[in-house]
């Protein structure tokens, strides 16, 4: 199969789909790898790397997208990428196509094969793809919410860790899954008074064990959100329903609640996030402030750590990528049941039912469901 790997144009956006490592696995299976020259600079991957280990560099994306049967990326094609969209190609990325309908009207329109990381899902629940970037976000968030804290910043000006004689901040996380549970571990780490709030009482109980009783855990309903964050110093949104839009579960009127000065950190802007006051940022401009709190709502937060991030991607991509090119996009749907999940749309199709309803769209069946 020809594999195109683009350089990432989303604004911020230095992390690169693939490793000078994971191609000389596609190489070594006799794949032709197509890469951007420079694609893997921002992540410290030289050209000469990839030429080593077999790649094809290319000096043009528009080649790429136009030789390649498989396009393997990091985000979701973006507006300058949608004229090179054509129909029976595999988009294997982030797409995240909940939170963003003229996307998906794109991909639909060009009837591509479009296979979402964050929706590959495996028998036990968990999102094997989406685990590494959810991992380095969780940690980051917390890193991100000490900056948004800071008074040149607009913050209240408060340490995360407190001072001697002076008590730490309050942190208060919203949803205990990977996300959330790294947020915890690192402000714990911190010295942060930690409260996490979640509706599955076992992960609330998985969080009280690792941390040896040291963080307060809530489960999760509007009253108790409403009474946590009132006195939060720092709310990290850490919430997911995979393929579907975040719920709206902190509004305008309870963040006005709030200690002006105090910060959110929405993770799940990806997915639309779960504050009502979030929108996109980047991290060239990664903060606004809104009700007097400071946001931080930045949709590619792992992009700032490049070399980190593309590593654990290509780590957890690759044995997939290997998986589509060589038995080809329907045997290996067919025969795997994780990135059978994955398939968001297909042919002109919605297969993916949190996107179908996010968005109010019909949804059409996965032609490879009844496969067991």
């Amino acid at each position: 199969m020809i594999i195109g790997v683009p350089r990432e144009i989303k604004t911020g956006e230095k992390r690169v789909a693939i490793t000078p490592s994971g191609v000389d696995a596609l190489v070594a299976h006799r794949h032709r790898v197509l890469v951007e020259r420079g694609a893997g600079e921002g992540s410290g991957f030289t050209d000469q790397e990839y030429l080593q280990a077999g790649a094809i560099l290319m000096d043009q994306a528009r080649t790429i997208w136009e030789e390649a049967e498989m396009i393997v990326k990091v985000k979701e094609p973006i507006e300058p990428e949608y004229p090179f969209l054509k129909p029976g190609q595999i988009i294997f990325t982030y797409l995240h196509l909940a939170a963003n309908p003229e996307l998906t009207r794109q991909l639909l329109e060009c009837r591509v094969i479009g296979i979402g990381y964050e929706t590959v899902q495996s028998r036990d629940g968990s999102l094997p793809l989406l685990r590494p970037m959810s991992e380095i976000a969780g940690r980051a968030s917390i890193l991100a919410g000490g900056m948004c804290l800071e008074a040149r910043h607009g913050g209240r000006g408060v340490l995360l860790c407190g001072a001697s004689g002076v008590p730490p901040a309050k942190v208060v996380i919203l949803g205990a899954g990977v996300v959330g549970t790294n947020a915890c571990k690192v402000a714990v780490g911190m010295g942060a008074r930690v409260s996490i709030l979640d509706i599955y009482p076992e992960r609330l109980s998985y969080i009280h064990d690792i941390t040896q009783g040291h963080v307060t855990t809530f489960i999760s309903n509007r009253m108790t959100i409403g009474e946590e964050i009132t006195d939060a110093d720092l709310v990290i949104g850490a919430v997911l329903i995979p393929g579907a839009q975040a719920p709206k579960l902190v509004t305008r009127q309870m963040l006005r609640r709030m200690r002006p000065g105090s910060a959110i950190v929405d993770v799940s802007v990806d997915q639309g996030g779960c504050f009502e006051t979030t929108r996109p940022t980047t991290h060239e401009d990664p903060i606004y402030i809104e009700e007097g709190i400071v946001h931080y709502c930045v949709t590619n937060m792992p992009g700032i750590y490049p070399r980190t991030a593309t590593l654990a991607l290509t780590h957890a991509t690759i044995p997939y990528v290997l998986q589509l090119a060589e038995q080809g996009y329907e045997r290996a749907l067919r025969e795997n049941e994780a990135l059978r999940k994955g398939l968001n749309l297909i042919h002109g199709e919605l297969v993916c039912e949190g996107v179908a309803k996010s968005l109010g769209l019909p949804l059409a069946p996965n032609p490879f469901s009844s496969i067991s």
